[in-house]
C-alpha cells in the first residue's frame, strides 16, 4: 500500500506510513516507520504549517492549499530524512450521510464455515438499497455487525459454522467535489493518495482504547472549523458525523459581540474557563489593542462562549449520538482536538450531556515529538492506526477504489470492495441499469459532468 520513501535500498530497511490531515486550522503530515512483517508502526516525524485555502474543512483555495501541503510535508521531510512521495489523507467538509442498511446470505441447507466469498456477498447484498446520488460518492463501507443463524454480535464470521450469514452495514457518504478537490490538492503536491479516511474517523481512532470502543463511547473532536462526531459500539463505528461548527465561531462570536478584532479574540478565547466561570462577578480583562483602551467583564467573555459551546453539544452534536441507536455508553465521551484545550470544558459536557466525559491526547503521544503530541494531532496520529487497522482486518474499513484508482503494487490484488457494490444514481444523460452496470465508467461520467 506505500512506497518506501527514496534512500531506502533494501527489503529489509523499515517500511514508511505518511499520513496527511487537512485541517482548518493547520495541515499536518505525520510519518512513522515500521518493520517488514511488524503490525506495530513507530512515529517519527509531525510536519505542519498553517493551513490556508481551507475554510470549515473544505478546500476553498486549490493553490493556497497545494502551498500549505508542500509546506506541511517539508516540514516532516526535515524532520525524518526522508522524502515523502505517498499518504493517506484524513478530510473534512462538506455534507457527511452515514447510511445503515442490512443484507443476508444463504450459506445452504446444512451449517458449513463461512468463506471470504460469504462475507463479500452479503456486503454486496447490503449495499444493493443503497442509492448514491450522481454528485455523492460512497467513501467508507463499515461492517457494524454480523449474525449467524440469528446469533448477533458476531465480530469476524469467517471460518465460523452457520447456514445464514446476516450483516448490518454502514455507507459514508460525502460530495464526490470534495473527494475530487482533495485528490487534486494532493496530487498537484507531487503525492500519490494510498487511501482517504474522514477526519471523525481518525479522529476516533488516535484517541480511543480498545477497551472504551468494546463498552461504548462517543468521540468529539472539536477543530477549527468542524466537529467531528464517532459513536462506537462493541468495538466498531456505529455513526460518523461532521458538523460545520468549530472553534473559530467561537473567536467570531468574541470579536461580533465585544467588537474585537479576531485575532485578540482568539487569545482571549484561549484563556476562558467554560464550566467555573469568573469568581468575581465584576472582574475584567483590561488591555490595549491598536492604542485603544479595553475593558471586558469576564462574565460577559465566559457567557458568549458557554452559548456556543451549549448550541454545539444540545442542537448539534446530541442528535448525531441519537443517530447510532445505542443506547448505553459506558465509556462516555472522549474529547479531542484543539477546543478540547479550553479550561472545563470537560465538566462542562459532562453537565449538558448527562455523560462521563473526558478530554484526551493521542495515545501514541509518548512516541510523538515534544509540543506536536497534543489534543491537535489526534486525527494525525489516527491516520497511522487506520492504516494497521485495515491491514489487519480487511473487512474493518472498506474503502472505494474507484475513487482513488489502485496503483503500484495493489494493482494486481483483487478488489476487496467488488464494482457491483458501488451504487451511483446517474442522471438521464447517463443512464444505466443495476444489471451489467460498470461503476468505473458512471463515476468517470459524473466527474466530467461535475468538473
Amino acid at each position: 500500500m506505500f512506497r518506501k520513501a527514496s534512500g531506502y535500498s533494501s527489503d529489509r530497511e523499515p517500511e514508511l506510513l505518511a499520513g496527511l490531515d487537512l485541517g482548518t486550522s493547520k495541515v499536518t503530515v505525520v510519518v512513522a516507520e515500521r518493520e517488514h512483517g511488524s503490525e506495530e508502526a513507530q512515529i517519527i516525524g509531525v510536519g505542519q504549517a498553517p493551513s490556508n485555502g481551507i475554510r470549515k474543512g473544505l478546500i476553498v483555495n486549490l493553490d493556497q492549499a497545494v502551498r500549505s501541503v508542500r509546506q506541511a510535508v517539508s516540514d516532516a521531510q526535515n524532520m525524518v530524512g526522508q522524502d515523502i512521495t505517498e499518504v493517506t489523507v484524513a478530510f473534512g467538509g462538506g455534507e457527511v450521510t452515514s447510511i445503515r442498511t442490512k443484507g443476508m446470505v444463504s450459506l445452504g441447507r446444512t451449517p458449513r464455515p463461512v468463506m471470504q466469498l460469504d462475507i463479500e456477498r452479503v456486503i454486496e447484498a447490503a449495499q444493493a438499497d443503497v442509492a448514491v446520488p450522481a454528485n455523492q460518492s460512497i467513501l467508507h463501507t463499515i461492517p457494524v455487525e454480523y449474525s449467524l443463524d440469528g446469533n448477533v454480535g458476531i465480530d469476524d464470521p469467517l471460518g465460523m459454522t452457520a447456514i445464514r450469514l446476516d450483516i448490518q452495514l454502514q455507507s459514508v457518504i460525502v460530495p464526490t467535489s470534495t473527494i475530487q478537490n482533495v485528490l487534486n490538492c494532493v496530487d498537484k503536491a507531487g503525492l500519490d493518495v494510498s487511501g482517504l479516511v474522514l477526519k471523525p474517523l481518525a479522529a476516533a481512532l488516535g484517541v480511543i482504547s480498545p477497551e472504551e470502543a468494546l463498552a461504548g463511547a462517543v468521540v468529539i473532536d472539536i477543530g477549527g472549523g468542524t466537529t467531528g462526531v464517532a459513536v462506537f459500539s462493541d468495538g466498531r463505528p456505529k455513526h460518523l458525523g461532521l458538523i460545520s461548527v468549530g472553534g473559530d465561531h467561537i473567536t467570531n462570536d468574541i470579536g461580533s459581540v465585544l467588537k474585537l478584532p479576531l485575532n485578540k479574540s482568539e487569545e482571549l478565547k484561549r484563556e476562558v474557563s467554560v464550566f467555573t466561570g469568573p469568581e468575581d462577578p465584576e472582574e475584567t480583562v483590561d488591555f490595549v489593542y491598536n492604542s485603544r483602551n479595553y475593558s471586558i467583564a469576564k462574565k460577559d467573555l465566559h457567557e458568549i462562549v458557554r452559548c456556543r459551546m451549549e448550541e454545539l453539544c444540545e442542537v448539534l452534536i446530541r442528535p448525531q449520538i441519537k443517530a447510532a441507536g445505542i443506547s448505553m455508553l459506558p465509556a462516555g465521551i472522549i474529547l479531542t482536538g484543539g477546543v478540547s484545550k479550553t479550561e472545563g470544558i470537560d465538566a462542562f459536557v459532562l453537565d449538558v450531556m448527562d455523560l462521563p466525559s473526558r478530554v484526551s491526547s493521542p495515545l501514541d503521544a509518548n512516541r510523538m515529538p515534544p509540543g506536536r503530541n497534543s489534543q491537535e494531532y489526534s486525527a494525525a496520529a489516527g491516520i497511522i492506526r487506520y492504516i494497521a487497522e485495515k491491514e489487519r482486518d480487511p473487512f474493518r474499513y472498506l474503502d472505494n477504489p474507484l475513487i482513488r484508482g489502485v496503483s503500484g503494487e495493489d494493482a494486481g490484488r483483487p478488489s476487496i470492495v467488488p464494482e457491483t457494490r458501488v451504487r451511483i444514481k446517474l442522471d438521464e444523460n447517463n443512464k444505466a441499469s443495476s444489471s451489467g452496470f460498470n461503476p468505473l465508467e458512471g463515476l468517470k461520467n459524473a466527474f466530467k459532468d461535475l468538473f
